[in-house]
């Protein structure tokens, strides 16, 4: 448990682990139930329009969008966002599909490595008792 500033409204508060305050976590929620709603109803909207129809911040549009909650198409056929990795444009989460399945394969890669490191370790440990 820390005393962090919230990485929305810069207020300190309590953390137990995540970076924003619950009175931003409940503005981004009834934000997110916002724009939702109206990318429903306005599927070629921009993200310029989401915003201001819904008057949501576009920095609280952008952080929905990272999270992988939102989806906003780009009309221009390009992404709202640039991928993390090759910044490639993206219409959602931080990873575009080509890098996403680069990083599972390399974290399963690693987990096979460190499984069959670990069972190399109990076979010798074994080996020693017996």
């Amino acid at each position: 448990m820390n005393i962090i500033s919230c990485s929305m409204c810069k207020k300190p508060f309590q953390s137990f682990g995540g970076r924003i305050c619950g009175s931003c976590l409940e503005r981004i929620e009834r934000d997110f139930l916002k724009v939702r709603d109206y990318i429903y109803e306005h599927k070629k909207a921009n993200i310029d329009t989401v915003s201001e129809e819904t008057e949501v911040p576009k920095n609280i549009i952008l952080h929905l969008l990272k999270e992988g909650r939102l989806t906003i198409d780009d009309p221009g056929g390009g992404g709202v966002l640039l991928c993390e990795a090759c910044k490639k444009p993206i219409n959602t989460g931080r990873l575009c599909k080509s890098c996403s399945e680069k990083v599972s394969t390399k974290i399963q890669g690693n987990i096979i490595a460190k499984k069959a490191q670990d069972d190399q370790r109990n076979l010798k440990g074994s080996a020693k008792i017996n």
